[in-house]
């Protein structure tokens, strides 16, 4: 157990680090008074928590940095728990990708954007939204009584004409003046004034319209702005978790079992709940703790931030939270933890949210548990397959082949843990040797960080499934990782060539002549199947941007004076290689930094 003068220790704000015996970073955490939290850890013989004793076995050395404010010490927390990854620190999973709306409204004719990540921009987002397909409807709706523009001005320029949606009452054609900016401010405001729950001001205001028309016998428009406000009333949910005021807040929920943490967050946006988040986290020390760490960790991303962050407890540093949150969306953010009122409620729904997610949490984990049972005991596994990896090879001719990653954890798929590979030392069409390349790779980098699969699955017969036996031989993993290949069903057809029989997946295993078929629509070989179809999907993907991005480069690659570098830069600056084609020999004048020996090198290969 680590051992050090705790005398020699400042009482200042800062980080301390907790590294093993070869100086791999275990834990990092932060405080208020960096002695007096490190003086607990050292008193870890009458601590009853098994992750403080647990730590304290294996940690060598504690590095401490002193910050100068609890802010500072919040940021470098964050920055370090990123960078490194430490084993015992917490690591956020989502269950759902959710989405937000973006408009920017220094444009001139702004437009609505959905997208997947909030930046530090200056536009308004609006968010997050628990299902996106919902959202896209939702907009359908919004351009039917609201016609902004569906895409940037430059590329609707180009056009002859306004595009579709303007023909289909969806867009009012900005980009060829068919609207003036003022009128189009108008349409901006009563989007916002929609998306900001301010349904009664923007019905109020079709109604005044409707009316005027409907007086001047313009019965068309007047028949257009009443369907408009019908459309109003169906498309904005009138929600009855409408509790507290009109500001956004994200409602924070906990609840703990043992050494197993349910974190909820219900995103209640002008007042009317939006969606909610989840996260299950294995935890074994104080709650204030996690969810002190929880909070830098979630709002260090690109999320939105709220007016409010309403916790069911207080956390050390609630202060340096809310100074760093301020800062992050530029207008004032309130971290409270309320004892009584509307406030208190809405944390007591949080906490049974929670409640109710780690529930079912744990029926979808009996379920995945008796898939991966399933798995083992078919395909003779050694061990229950928690973290299994698929490869998959793609090449056309033997040019820009690559290879993909795809990876379930626990039964589901993790995509933060999918990677690509471009083979390096393979040429030609040779997919062993690739594959070979591309798992020799993989596993000695897996050797260095103690991180190896417990089951590879290979998209192959058994070709595929032998080069794999001897790389693991090679590496002495052999009786560390269990193997498979999963081959493609045979389909049997008549004379005519119509299919008569489909075969099921084929699963070859080392040492075993004959392959294994699992049941027709069982869970564990549709898990199986989505895992190679995944992979299969992201080598597709990578392999058609880099084949572009070769055809691209090959293409201008045959012009005297242009290199990588102003390969990349005429890319960049006209977006295509048919832009460029196209481009004048003034515009190619125009581009910064291309010389006017190169410009009319240009020219002339694509004009003669």
């Amino acid at each position: 157990m680590t051992t050090f003068d705790l005398r020699r220790q400042p009482t200042s704000a800062g980080v301390y680090l907790m590294k093993d015996d070869a100086g791999v970073i275990l834990y990092v955490g932060k405080a208020k008074n960096l002695r007096a939290r490190l003086r607990s850890y050292m008193q870890a013989e009458r601590d009853t928590r098994p992750q403080i004793k647990f730590l304290m076995e294996r940690a060598a050395t504690i590095e401490t940095i002193v910050t100068d404010t609890e802010k500072e010490a919040l940021i470098l927390e964050n920055t370090l728990i990123k960078k490194h990854r430490p084993r015992y620190n917490i690591h956020l999973r989502d269950d759902k990708t959710f989405v937000s709306l973006r408009i920017d409204l220094r444009d001139e004719f702004p437009m609505l954007e959905v997208v997947r990540r909030v930046r530090q921009d200056g536009a308004r987002y609006f968010g997050p939204f628990s299902s996106s397909s919902a959202l896209r409807q939702t907009l359908k709706e919004i351009y039917r009584i609201f016609p902004l523009r569906h895409y940037p001005p430059a590329k609707c320029r180009q056009r002859g004409r306004p595009c579709l949606f303007h023909q289909i009452g969806q867009c009012s054609a900005p980009c060829h003046g068919h609207i003036s900016a003022s009128d189009y401010a108008k349409l901006v405001a009563g989007v916002l004034a929609l998306l900001e729950g301010r349904q009664g001001e923007v019905v109020e205001l079709l109604r005044q319209r409707m009316s005027l028309a409907a007086s001047e016998q313009r019965y068309e428009e007047a028949a257009s702005l009443r369907d408009q406000i019908g459309a109003i009333d169906k498309t904005v949910e009138q929600q009855k978790s409408v509790r507290y005021g009109a500001i956004d807040q994200d409602v924070v929920g906990i609840f703990r079992q043992g050494g197993e943490v349910e974190v909820v967050v219900l995103f209640y946006r002008q007042g009317k709940l939006t969606a909610r988040r989840n996260y299950n986290l294995n935890w074994q020390l104080d709650e204030d703790d996690l969810l002190a760490e929880f909070l830098s960790q979630f709002y260090g991303r690109d999320v939105p931030v709220p007016d409010e962050v309403v916790l069911p407890l207080e956390i050390e540093g609630g202060d340096a939270l809310s100074e760093w949150l301020t800062e992050r969306r530029s207008r004032k953010v309130q971290v409270v933890t309320p004892q009584r009122g509307e406030r208190r409620h809405l944390v007591e729904l949080a906490n049974r949210n929670a409640k109710e997610a780690w529930q079912e949490r744990g029926s979808r984990e009996e379920a995945r548990r008796r898939v991966l049972a399933e798995i083992m005991q078919r395909l003779q596994l050694q061990r229950m397959p928690q973290r299994i990896e698929c490869f998959d090879i793609s090449t056309i001719q033997g040019h820009a082949t690559v290879a993909s990653m795809a990876v379930v954890v626990d039964g589901e798929p993790d995509t933060g843990e999918y990677r690509h590979y471009k083979v390096k030392s393979v040429e030609g069409t040779d997919d062993y040797a690739a594959l070979r390349e591309v798992l020799l790779r993989r596993l000695q980098r897996g050797i260095e960080e103690q991180k190896l699969p417990d089951f590879i699955l290979i998209d192959g017969g058994k070709g595929q499934l032998g080069v794999l036996s001897m790389v693991l031989e090679e590496l002495g993993l052999r009786d560390l990782i269990d193997i498979a290949g999963i081959a493609k069903s045979r389909v049997k057809a008549n004379v005519r060539g119509r299919v008569v029989e489909r075969s099921e997946e084929r699963f070859f295993l080392p040492g075993r002549k004959n392959p294994v078929i699992l049941r027709g629509g069982s869970a564990a070989l549709f898990l199986l199947e989505r895992l190679r179809d995944e992979a299969h999907r992201f080598a597709i993907t990578h392999h058609r941007k880099v084949r572009g991005k070769a055809q691209l480069q090959s293409v201008l690659s045959e012009i005297p004076g242009v290199g990588a570098k102003r390969q990349k830069a005429l890319l960049k600056h006209f977006g295509s290689l048919k832009k460029i084609k196209a481009a004048s020999l003034e515009e190619l004048k125009a581009m910064p930094g291309l010389p006017t020996r190169t410009v009319e090198e240009v020219y002339h290969f694509f004009h003669g």
